[in-house]
């Protein structure tokens, strides 16, 4: 590490005179400096990542203890970009996401500390963003009015009827209802409130549902003045702008106007049990029917309390001793969990938690019942025990430790940019005031675990001393309860009588009034032209898409793109779909996910799970059904088999590969049964997480093929259909026999897939191709030769959906949707700029902030040529329904400014130009080839996009949207159901 005088540091990371220099060091393995600065006055601190990327990267962080589960964090993280000293404006995050092109804006509230990050590729842009992020985390205006819509507030049902009942209600409010639907959220919420019972983690930072009224305005504020101080943050940079220029902004908007605070915020140690503590809860259900039961519906999870995450060299321990014990179904803890016949399949809560300042371990099944708690504290004891005692094979170790590696090297991207992922993994580190630095140049620390490991010793004496010897362990059981959503509703609604019991008139006209002021000023047009902004000249004039050689391999094609990977090389192997029978289309996502689980060439699937993590970074499988551009309901289709590894297992990789795909065994029923209940579990709780997608998906389902068929495979009707699966597994009369006909149908679908066309993608650096070309030819060559079949085909369908799915959640998911065409058509461009135009215009107003939803939108969807509208944690259903449609009446009768236009056209390119992993671009670009979604007609496309007019969004306004033709779907629960009426939808139990 250097710590050279700042006098010696290089220009281009020379401090802005407010701040001063810390040190700098190298991290080769990520091609970064880091660099840290501290402002003089505030004792601020900025750690600069620079490096030469054109996607520059923001954030800063407050560390934020709440001592409550009233959910101060979290409203305050919403209650500060609702207006700001230089923007008083009502919405300047959502109004500066429309005025952007960036790749990324967003804040998060943690347990321990709440963050405002954000990139872009362009340095305007970039400014622009900078200046009202700065001002609104450090001169928020707090409106009184903002607090009550993104927080909570009493409303009475009829607004100004005081004799009506009362109601809570408040954006975060009601996404805590969503979020708190999750029995997973449900169960680790309880586990924090035992593992910690002292400290902050003890409380749900988000807010919990049932305290969140008690929050008042005085405290938020109160809150803000000690947390938003710059005192208590932490920025962080990443990217090829110079780190002076973003501190003399950090100082001109912000720091200038602040003195160091004086008080300390921090998390301390907690209290250590004496001994393990066992409590049982429970989770709210509805149960569907009177046939269902309460049998199999408990979660066991037990969990120790560890050491500092701050100490990145313990941390990276307890990283590799979770790893080992659970990261793939050959590790023990895992085996043991997966296999055991105490429960359906592992909690989603197994493994290391690293987040909160100290560590902690966990592990737990689902699927249980409440009396087998006692077995399955045995089981994971003796479990641990059993490692301690014979060890681990030390290929499984070093398995783990490349693991590690591999994930260091990657350079990622998708859904954060890479610079943000990286700002993120070092960021609760800076949030204790550890070294986030080491966090990121964990090299020094792999050199060192390789060295311990050669001590067989070292995995169990870890197990022994930090876990089997550690008191401080919470063992949780979770059971349903029927009747606990209807006893929280029965308290609300007492708490809201007596609150209404006693008000005065001068409340309830207070309250009355309230309600009319937020009205009022939801209705207000703000001065959007104080905000800073880009604008359509500052539009790339091109799209950047990857390039890659194709050549021909045994027959095959083979594309390779060069890519800077970072010595990491990935390798797909793409089947053309096949002709399919529908009893095989049934089957064809439990193939895609299981098939890379099984054994193969005479190895149980315990055996190639090792061999995967020694020589890979994991095997996977996944179908692509898309329309084709010109018309949705001629699809195609594509089985992909992916993996990457680092250059150096290039050949093992191939092979494992070619074995995977050509030698794969189907004849492992009972892993089969336990990938059947695992996938079961985490569907079940994609409802509540992903229930906009699912209702969106619902919805579309008559619209084409390939909706159609998702929709019958991976949305609502195959959550019902994996349930059937799942139960006839579980019959003890003809269970073996169902998971027989079923695995013979796996059979029959990889054989009709492994025969058909096939062709090869490579990515990695240039410098390896040959290897990689040689590799492939060589292993390949072994290989059956292909068929010609049938070409892959779908019905055609254009049908209209109605349905009303109700399960257990505590708000609700709705969709709308209408046919319209697919992406080459003259309209589709219209159409997608459309869907940004009534989200800003109209939709985030009327669902999010007057009907208190977490989310709403529209969008097009030219793959499946329909137009989607949707809300995302609601606490209304027929009243969006009506936002939806008059959405389209506003767009058709009302005069609107032009901004609205290049504001929604901003968006979609934006969205069309966000950068990827050098490994994602190439992968796009591929498989978009594939689907006829060439680089020319992308081009088009985007050219089109920019050239949309007021005119066109009208004319589609008109053509697209009869209300006879659209499709509707809800996802609600039963009680809302009742009260409501099924709106003349079709009612599914689910």
């Amino acid at each position: 590490m250097s710590t050279v005088a700042e006098s010696v540091v290089s220009d281009d990371l020379t401090p802005f005179e407010s701040f001063e220099f810390v040190r700098t060091e190298e991290v080769q393995s990520l091609n970064l400096t880091m660099v840290e600065y501290r402002h003089r006055k505030t004792g601020a601190v900025h750690y600069h990542l620079a490096t030469d990327n054109d996607e520059n990267v923001f954030l800063v962080a407050l560390r934020t203890v709440p001592t409550d589960s009233s959910g101060v964090a979290h409203i305050l993280e919403h209650t500060s970009l609702c207006g700001s000293e230089r923007y008083p404006v009502r919405d300047p995050f959502f109004m500066m996401i429309r005025r952007s092109l960036n790749t990324f804006m967003n804040a998060f509230t943690s347990s321990d500390w709440t963050a405002y990050p954000f990139a872009s590729q362009n340095s305007k842009d970039f400014k622009n963003l900078l200046d009202v992020y700065l001002d609104a985390v450090f001169l928020a205006r707090l409106d009184s009015l903002d607090f009550a819509q993104e927080g909570h507030r009493l409303e009475f049902e009829t607004a100004d009827d005081a004799s009506s009942n009362l109601v809570y209600k408040g954006v975060v409010f009601n996404e805590m209802k969503g979020a708190m639907s999750s029995p997973v959220s449900a169960v680790y919420d309880l586990l924090n409130r035992y593992l910690f019972p002292t400290n902050t983690y003890h409380f749900n930072s988000g807010g919990d549902p049932a305290c969140i009224p008690d929050l008042s305005y005085d405290e938020l504020t109160s809150f803000y003045k000690t947390h938003y101080h710059p005192s208590n943050a932490v920025f962080m940079t990443y990217g090829n702008m110079l780190p002076r220029d973003h501190q003399q902004t950090f100082e001109d908007r912000a720091l200038s106007r602040f003195d160091a605070l004086g008080v300390d915020i921090s998390v301390p140690d907690e209290k250590r049990y004496l001994s393990p503590v066992k409590v049982e809860e429970s989770y709210a259900i509805d149960l569907q029917d009177e046939s269902e039961t309460l049998e199999n519906k408990t979660h066991h999870v037990i969990a120790w309390l560890l050491g500092h995450s701050t100490d990145i060299e313990e941390r990276l321990r307890l990283q590799l001793l979770s790893d080992v014990l659970m990261d793939n179904s050959a590790s023990p803890l895992m085996l043991a969990l997966e296999t055991t016949d105490l429960g359906t399949s592992p909690s989603r809560l197994c493994g290391l938690e690293d987040g909160n300042r100290e560590m902690s371990f966990m592990c737990g099944i689902e699927g249980s019942n409440p009396e087998q708690v006692d077995a399955f504290e045995a089981l994971v004891i003796e479990t641990l025990e059993k490692v301690v005692k014979d060890g681990v094979p030390q290929e499984n170790v070093e398995a783990m430790l490349h693991q590690l590696e591999l994930s260091q090297r990657e350079v990622g991207g998708g859904g954060y940019p890479y610079g943000l992922q990286l700002i993120l993994a070092g960021l609760s580190t800076a949030i204790h005031r550890g070294d986030p630095v080491a966090s990121l140049n964990i090299d020094p620390v792999l050199e060192k675990l390789r060295e311990e490991i050669k001590d067989r010793q070292f995995i169990p004496r870890l197990i022994q001393t930090l876990i089997l010897d550690n008191q401080h362990r919470v063992l949780l059981t979770v059971k349903p309860d029927p009747e606990l959503n209807q006893k929280r509703k029965q308290a609300e609604e007492a708490q809201l009588q007596s609150i209404k019991d006693n008000l005065s008139e001068a409340e309830s006209a207070e309250i009355i009034s309230l309600t009319q002021k937020l009205a009022d000023r939801q209705e207000e047009q703000d001065d959007e032209s104080i905000l800073p902004k880009v604008g359509l000249e500052d539009v790339p004039a091109t799209l950047d898409v990857a390039k890659g050689e194709e050549k021909q391999l045994l027959g095959s094609k083979a594309s390779f793109y060069p890519q800077g990977t970072n010595g990491i090389v990935y390798q797909q192997v793409v089947f053309q779909m096949p002709a399919l029978e529908p009893e095989l289309l049934n089957v064809l996502p439990f193939y895609t996910r299981f098939v890379t689980e099984l054994g193969i060439a005479g190895k149980s699937y315990l055996e190639v799970q090792a061999i995967q993590a020694q020589c890979t970074g994991g095997l996977s499988a996944y179908s692509a059904i898309r329309g084709a551009i010109d018309n949705e309901q001629d699809v195609s289709g594509n089985v992909v088999f992916s993996t990457k590894a680092l250059v150096s297992n290039v050949e093992p990789m191939a092979k494992l590969l070619w074995q995977t795909i050509q030698q794969v065994e189907f004849n492992e029923y009972d892993r089969i049964s336990e990938l059947v209940a695992q996938q079961r579990s985490q569907m079940d709780q994609s409802i509540t997480g992903g229930g906009h997608g699912l209702a969106m998906l619902a919805a579309s389902a008559g619209m084409s093929p390939a909706a159609a068929l998702g929709h019958h495979t991976t949305g609502l009707e195959g959550i019902k259909l994996l349930r059937d699966l799942d139960d006839s597994f579980r019959d003890k009369d003809a269970g073996a026999e169902n998971i027989k006909a079923f695995t013979d149908k796996l059979m029959t679908l990889h054989g009709k897939v492994i025969r058909s066309e096939k062709q090869f993608l490579v990515v990695g650096e240039q410098e390896h191709f040959n290897t990689c070309e040689q590799v492939l030819a060589q292993q390949w060559a072994k290989s059956e030769s292909q068929e010609v079949g049938p070409a892959f085909s779908l019905p055609s369908i254009r049908d209209k959906v109605e349905q009303m799915w109700v399960t257990s959640t505590q708000v609700n998911f709705c969709a709308r949707v209408y046919p319209t065409v697919a992406v080459e058509h003259p309209d589709s461009a219209a159409l997608t700029v459309l869907g940004g135009y009534l989200r800003n215009g109209y939709l985030h107003t009327s669902i999010r902030e007057k009907g208190g939803a977490y989310g709403g939108g529209a969008m097009q969807d030219s793959a499946g040529a329909c137009f989607k509208f949707f809300s995302y944690r609601d606490p209304r259903m027929s009243e969006t329904l009506k936002d939806f449609d008059q959405s389209i009446d506003w767009l058709l009768s009302e005069s609107h400014e032009p901004r609205l236009l290049e504001e929604a056209i901003l968006g979609v390119v934006s969205d069309i130009d966000k950068p990827s992993s050098p490994a994602g671009e190439a992968k796009t670009a591929f498989h978009n080839n594939l689907s006829g979604r060439t680089e020319e007609q992308r081009r088009r496309f985007r050219l089109n996009i920019l050239n949309v007019s007021q005119e066109d969004l009208i004319r589609v306004g008109k053509t697209y949207f009869s209300k006879e033709a659209a499709s509707t779907a809800i996802i609600t629960n039963k009680s809302t159901h009742e009260s409501e009426g099924d709106l003349g939808l079709q009612v599914i139990s689910l």
